[in-house]
């Protein structure tokens, strides 16, 4: 069993490119089940961060691949395709 507070500050990877998103700061929970229905990594922060507004990235918890001791593993096909999750 996983518990949300054993996420917080876990480095998440993704193992399509295997790019470094960033680390987990919150977790979205389905008070009904629950069950942790996503996690959340800050966007990246930069120089012009203050003019072009980034959003925090939501990962559904169906593409976690594995959790381990340090890291989570996921596989966002999406985060290829799009750009702006790199730096």
């Amino acid at each position: 069993m996983i518990r949300a507070c054993d996420l917080r500050q876990k480095e998440v990877i993704n193992v399509c490119g295997a790019q470094r998103l960033g680390y987990i700061y919150d977790v979205d929970i389905d008070f009904d089940t629950g069950n942790i229905r996503s996690i959340i990594i800050p966007a990246r922060r930069g120089i012009f961060s203050r003019l072009f507004k980034k959003r925090d990235y939501v990962i559904p918890w169906d593409k976690i691949v594995c959790v381990g001791e340090d890291i989570v593993l996921v596989q966002m096909q999406e985060f290829l395709e799009n750009k702006s999750i790199t730096s």
